[in-house]
């Protein structure tokens, strides 16, 4: 009788819901490889290098960190022993025209800072942070579970967290109950671009994503986020399994319901009883299938994210006075998000998104330099948009604001080192249509309505990463690799437990 060990498990792509399966399964008996088609790991989660300076390609704060440590716990490990977490404190500089707020996770110091900033909003924030306790308690189970039956709507979990799931209003919406001031909302509604989508579109049960920073704060990685799959992959690597890099799938083989394996290319063919697809979705999907894959038109008929475009600086100086994390919101919010989802019309009068983790972090970049991080939310390549030749006027209009209306006047002045990355790269980059947060998490793109973890069609292809259950973000994707991890066991009957250091945190709220 076959054992788990007997069982060969490849998982295409090394990003952090890759991994997070890999170092689950190996750690549970299974023979594990990664195929990744890059040179390092972490998918768009992995380290760039521009000379000596590190950058974080993607995403570039944890929150949620009690998920990680569960996911590390799954395979009998310690992520403190790998990885050297700071939370920050503050979190994050809020900028509208002249006028700013800073986040702290700490409940007094935030209510010290709405008072200032927003005198008598205190009372709407208690009573936000209280409500969104008690409904987080009730979703969060939601987000634990695969939906593979219509039946699965049926379940005690789902029918308890209804009340927060259903109804069809905004998170900008649910924020008006609590909060006048439009600025003041949009400091517990921007989370929804971790999305990619617009507060005033986002289902109203990702309120909830404001409240889990507030309650427990975000966290840094010395040395950047793109340790955390570096160390993952070394968890894969001491359990006994394998991870190939430059190793690109040209074809998954399937024969009838099942898939058989994987060939790269170079034409090495490599067999598998089961395949977890961490590529992302709709690439995979239009591309890997073995005369199988859907048409790209018909895949464009789902909802995507939005798009991103990164300027990443290596400096010579430190801007020390600065924020780690910063966003500038656009003078016209509601116009930028609406051209945004319009997917038409790249924004003149832009929000961006800076990271100055060299104030926290010495390990990205030498002595008395810093490794600068700008991200502006755009649109998707739906309609199309030739990025080639307007990305240096736009990486000059994105400069322009960020000497007009921070601290750092002569920023160009100190640029050494310097890399563009546009939607269109992001496309090049495997991503579909440069949507950088996947598809997008309307109630019809949600819960038995997304691609499930067990793919259909298939009996034995899983599928992990923000295109499928239960979304985009990085502790939602490091569950779904527990989920399809566990429905892996299930299905050769391995036994296992469950690492949960959830419930101490939503009990505490």
């Amino acid at each position: 009788m076959k054992t788990a060990r007997d069982r060969h498990i490849v998982v295409i792509g090394a990003g952090p819901g890759g991994l997070t399966a890999a170092m689950i399964l190996a750690h549970r008996g299974f023979r594990v490889t990664v195929v990744e088609k890059q040179e390092v790991v972490g998918g768009r989660s992995r380290e760039r290098r521009l000379g000596p300076y590190s950058f974080d390609t993607g995403p570039t704060f944890l929150h949620q960190k009690f998920v990680l440590d569960e996911m590390f716990g799954e395979a009998g490990r310690d992520s403190g022993e790998y990885l050297d977490f700071v939370k920050l404190s503050p979190m994050t500089r809020l900028t509208w025209g002249d006028t700013s707020m800073v986040t702290y996770p700490e409940a007094s110091q935030m209510e010290a800072e709405l008072e200032k900033v927003f005198p008598g909003s205190v009372e709407g924030y208690r009573r936000y942070m209280s409500d969104h306790a008690e409904k987080l308690r009730r979703i969060y189970p939601v987000l634990q579970r695969p939906y593979q039956s219509i039946l699965s709507y049926l379940s005690p979990t789902l029918l308890r967290a209804a009340p927060a799931v259903i109804p069809p209003e905004s998170v900008m919406s649910v924020l008006e109950r609590y909060f006048d001031d439009e600025r003041l909302r949009l400091a517990f509604t921007f989370q929804a671009k971790y999305l990619g989508m617009s507060p005033w579109k986002c289902p109203g049960l990702f309120s909830i994503l404001s409240f889990i920073e507030y309650a427990w704060g975000i966290y840094h990685v010395q040395g950047g986020l793109c340790k955390i799959p570096q160390a993952m992959a070394r968890v894969v690597e001491e359990e006994g399994g394998e991870v190939r890099l430059g190793a690109e799938v040209e074809e998954i083989l399937t024969e009838g319901s099942s898939m058989k394996g994987v060939r790269l290319k170079g034409g090495e063919t490599i067999r598998a009883d089961d395949v977890v697809v961490n590529a992302d979705f709709a690439h995979a999907m239009t591309t890997l299938l073995n005369g199988r894959s859907a048409s790209p038109e018909k895949m464009k008929k789902k909802d995507f994210s939005c798009s991103t475009f990164m300027i990443y600086l290596g400096l010579d100086t430190i801007y020390r006075d600065e924020a780690h994390h910063h966003i500038l919101f656009a003078d016209d919010y509601v116009q930028n998000v609406s051209e945004i989802q319009g997917e038409r019309e790249v924004s003149r009068d832009m929000s961006v998104y800076v990271r100055n983790s060299s104030i926290t972090d010495p390990n990205v970049a030498p002595e008395g330099h810093s490794a600068l991080y700008i991200l502006v939310p755009t649109v998707n390549l739906r309609h199309g948009d030739d990025w080639e030749a307007t990305k240096r006027e736009y990486r000059d209009r994105t400069l322009n604001r960020i000497e007009e209306r921070t601290g750092m006047k002569d920023l160009r002045s100190h640029i050494v080192e310097e890399e563009i990355f546009t939607p269109a790269d992001w496309q090049k980059d495997g991503v579909f249509m440069g949507a950088t947060f996947n598809l997008s998490h309307r109630l019809g793109q949600m819960l038995y309505l997304r691609p499930h973890n067990r793919y259909q069609g298939f009996d034995n292809c899983y599928l992990v990463g923000g295109g499928t259950h239960p979304g985009s973000g990085l502790p939602t994707i490091y569950e779904s690799a527990r989920i399809s991890s566990n429905l892996i066991c299930d299905r050769y009957g391995v036994d296992y437990g469950k690492v949960d250091l959830a419930s101490e945190f939503l009990a505490a709220g």
